[in-house]
């Protein structure tokens, strides 16, 4: 396997078929230095997760130079996940080769107003291009980036639905650290708020498009009874004041409330015979509590608890792994499983596990999976050399 020189200047393996590089947000040529770290073959796409730290309009700006006509796209952070795991204040690339890989991407430039229809005939009629342009390769997978401050991720993902057809959607929505101030989106070298970048790919590598978090779903039951879904606030839980509630059944003090908090108890509602998580970003001046997700009144809620999050993790790597390990993986991991793994002490153990099975990717203030905007949870796509 050919060698590449790694950002840091240490020698790192070169993947096989995906290229990735990672660099310092305040090194002096980043994009220059991704491109070169990611050899000279033509790239049908690049994605960027680029730090907070970084002038994202700059970052857009010379991607668009140095990558020529390939497509380029990315997103802000609240973190990166590079070649050695957890990272902050990188710029993070991932190249899909021409050889393996044709992909088109569909830009939804105002989420407040945008036609559902419109998009879903775009995405059948680019699939069906796709198909054409390469008959032979039989797999396929969508990517999106979009907004994380928008509170229109349940909108847009819900209403694209239709327009998947058989094939699985994963992305993540873009981060600001842990300021939740302004979040943007990039797409060949406009960079935008209030966006939602959908990427259709279509591949001769077997694909395999996961979600995973590590909570089990407890007894202790709760119910939305007042609500303003708009803006995703719960104002009342079983008819107590929300944030008040919450503490009783977590057995915290209502005035200690704290992200980590929101990060070890976890809410989760059951949907077609499965538990997502529904995450608190945080507690109101009212004593409201403010969701990263779709919330409303009447909603049943379940308090889940945490496994070890190490353990399940790896688990999920092989078993992913079980026909082979993947090229690389790409994944958008919630913010919060990064803070969970910092408060417990785990994040170098999760590091390991990521960089050993080459995943790439970024820290979410939200995930996606096909139809569906979930939380506190790891998306992604295993990308596998193609079956000989």
């Amino acid at each position: 396997m050919d060698q590449i020189t790694g950002p840091s200047g240490a020698l790192e393996r070169a993947p096989e078929i995906v290229r990735t590089a990672v660099v310092a947000h305040d090194d002096a040529n980043p994009v220059d230095r991704l491109a070169a770290a990611m050899g000279p073959e033509p790239l049908e796409m690049v994605a960027l997760f680029v730090s907070p730290k970084a002038d994202i309009h700059q970052i857009a700006k010379q991607a668009k130079a140095a990558f020529g006509d390939t497509m380029v796209i990315g997103c802000t952070t609240a973190g990166e996940i590079g070649h050695s795991g957890y990272a902050e204040g990188k710029i993070v690339a991932m190249g899909l080769p021409r050889t393996s890989f044709r992909a088109r991407t569909l830009l939804v430039e105002d989420l407040t107003n945008f036609d559902g229809q419109t998009l879903i005939d775009g995405m059948i009629q680019t699939r069906n291009a796709l198909m054409r342009e390469e008959p032979d390769w039989g797999y396929e997978f969508n990517f999106m980036l979009i907004d994380g401050m928008s509170t229109l991720e349940d909108a847009l993902t819900s209403e694209i639905a239709a327009g998947l057809g058989p094939v699985p959607l994963f992305g993540g929505s873009a981060g600001d650290a842990q300021r939740f101030g302004e979040t943007f989106v990039m797409h060949d070298g406009q960079v935008m708020s209030n966006a939602a970048v959908i990427a259709q790919v279509r591949t001769n590598c077997r694909v395999e498009v996961f979600k995973t978090d590590h909570f089990e779903p407890t007894e202790r039951r709760m119910v939305v009874t007042s609500a303003s879904p708009d803006q995703r606030i719960v104002h009342e839980i079983n008819a107590e004041p929300a944030a008040r509630e919450y503490a009783r059944l977590v057995g915290k003090d209502p005035n200690q409330l704290t992200t980590f908090t929101f990060a070890a108890h976890p809410l989760v509602v059951r949907i077609g015979g499965q538990h997502h998580v529904r995450s608190i970003q945080q507690v109101a001046e009212n004593g409201d509590l403010v969701f990263f997700s779709a919330i409303d009144e009447g909603l049943v809620l379940t308090l889940a608890e945490a496994t070890d999050m190490v353990s399940h993790l790896a688990g999920e790597l092989e078993h992913l792994s079980e026909r082979g390990r993947p090229d690389a993986i790409l994944a958008c991991e919630c913010l919060f499983r990064r803070m969970e793994a910092e408060q417990n002490q785990n994040a170098g153990h999760i590091s390991k596990l990521l960089s050993d099975y080459n995943v790439l990717g970024f820290c979410t203030y939200g995930e996606q999976i096909n139809s569906m905007h979930v939380n506190q949870t790891l998306t992604g796509v295993a990308i596998y050399p193609p079956p000989s």
